[in-house]
């Protein structure tokens, strides 16, 4: 069930705030575990009972970690633990992978298994390490409520694409949380401006990036074109998703981190991650990277450390190689900078680094959106050139036209312009009143909008939803 459809907007959700609304303090959690096996169970009702595997293993686990910590048996439970999350995510996720290529290498023919991913499997199981982890740590203490911490790993808001939630961030939230008018006010404000963004300008985005696909007249302006068009669909398709996830973490008096922080404001790909994906990054920082040792070792070791993580990076993304290469491509950036070319890009005008971090992050996400090899070879020779197509056709600038007003409004929304003003219209003094007025007929028009695009059955996927 995606979060921009019919039946989770005007049928679930409102079920879940009403059930939730009436339980007891002691059962609220209850409410939103059972609510939110039912959200998953209704788009993957045979991967329920891994994810039930997934929370006791984590839960026993956990409670054995803090039991013997400090002997050897605290480190068996937590390699317990560990090693059962890695065995189902990458038994699932990229079991196939491996097996078609190791055929290709060996020129042996071993059947694939042909599984169907479970959805948020990558999410979920990183929230779950990381809870065993920080518990070996002593970070926090083992949840002995098995329905507390399984609310935590099941949490609808957050369940199949994020942001990846540790427990560490909610462990008081679980046991004592406040709730609010406010609280569900922002919450509510916070959801629709990121479903709005997921609808009104990311899924019309992606038609286009279909539109190229499947075209047959290309140019070379259109290769540019889709490249930026992808860029910008993948941004607002996600940072909208994350949007919402904290809107409605927000209504259960939740407070998740913030995921996104307009990452295409970047001068330079060091500062693009700092921006990108907040959660993941600080995931794969503190739980591989640091452990590894960091830059806090030979040069060697530390170029190593850094190929490493992104090259996990881009293989949890998905099980192909052009995810791997994908975060290779962003590991050898990353290494040039902190050698030599980030103190280069700070001497140089804002306007040039910027540029140069956008020709990078563009290029990159042609990389990632390639179902192929041969296809990234293809879009990349588009892009400089190296086909024979021409610069420009009239099939290219009856998209363009089409689709400007889309594209300004996501240059513009990519940016912190409209927070900025929209901020300063709500803390003045003599604008205040009137934007506490404006909140929610500017909620009412955007789901309405929202509402007629769905009734409409527009073009709606997610694109992170089997992550």
């Amino acid at each position: 069930m995606l979060f921009s459809s019919i039946p989770f907007l005007f049928y679930f959700l409102p079920l879940v705030l009403v059930l939730y609304c009436i339980a007891p303090r002691k059962l609220k959690n209850l409410v939103l575990l059972l609510t939110s096996f039912l959200f998953y169970f209704w788009g993957e009702p045979k991967y329920t009972i891994l994810m039930l595997t997934t929370i006791t293993i984590c839960y026993v686990s956990g409670i054995l970690v803090e039991k013997f910590r400090g002997q050897l048996l605290a480190k068996v439970f937590l390699w317990v633990g560990v090693g059962s999350c890695l065995l189902f995510l990458g038994f699932f996720k990229y079991a196939d992978f491996f097996i078609s290529n190791i055929n290709a290498l060996l020129g042996v023919s071993v059947p694939l298994l042909k599984i169907a991913l479970p959805i948020g499997i990558s999410f979920y199981t990183f929230q779950s390490l990381s809870y065993v982890i920080d518990v070996y740590r002593g970070n926090v203490p083992a949840q002995k409520n098995y329905i507390n911490l399984a609310t935590y790993v099941v949490l609808f808001p957050q369940l199949i694409a994020g942001p990846i939630v540790r427990y560490t961030d909610i462990n008081e939230d679980l046991e004592t949380r406040t709730h609010s008018m406010e609280k569900i006010a922002a919450g509510a404000f916070r959801f629709t401006v990121g479903l709005a963004k997921k609808i009104l300008i990311a899924d019309q985005l992606g038609e286009l990036c279909d539109i190229f696909r499947n075209s047959g007249d290309k140019s070379v302006l259109f290769y540019w074109l889709y490249a930026v068009a992808f860029g910008l669909h993948i941004y607002f398709d996600f940072s909208g998703y994350s949007d919402m996830a904290i809107g409605l973490g927000k209504i259960f008096g939740f407070r998740f981190l913030e995921n996104f922080n307009y990452p295409y404001i970047s001068k330079s790909i060091t500062e693009f991650w700092r921006r990108w994906h907040m959660s993941l990054g600080s995931w794969f920082r503190d739980y591989v990277y640091i452990p590894m040792g960091g830059n806090r070792c030979s040069t060697p070791r530390w170029l190593f450390n850094i190929f490493v993580v992104w090259m996990l990076t881009g293989f949890w993304h998905g099980a192909d190689w052009n995810f791997v290469i994908w975060g290779l491509y962003f590991a050898f950036f990353l290494i040039i900078e902190k050698v030599w070319l980030g103190k280069i890009l700070q001497k140089l005008p804002s306007f040039v680094s910027h540029i140069y971090t956008l020709f990078l992050v563009l290029i990159s996400f042609v990389i990632f959106n390639a179902p192929t090899m041969g296809t990234i070879i293809t879009d990349l020779g588009g892009l400089f050139g190296a086909l024979d197509v021409p610069a420009v056709n009239s099939e290219t600038l009856y998209y363009l036209r089409s689709y400007a007003v889309v594209f300004v409004l996501a240059l513009i929304g990519a940016t912190p312009l409209v927070k900025t003003l929209a901020t300063r219209f709500a803390e003045s003094e003599k604008t205040k009143k009137i934007a506490n007025v404006l909140e929610a007929p500017v909620m009412i028009v955007l789901l309405l909008l929202v509402t007629a695009y769905l009734v409409d059955g527009s073009f709606s996927p997610f694109l992170y939803f089997r992550f």
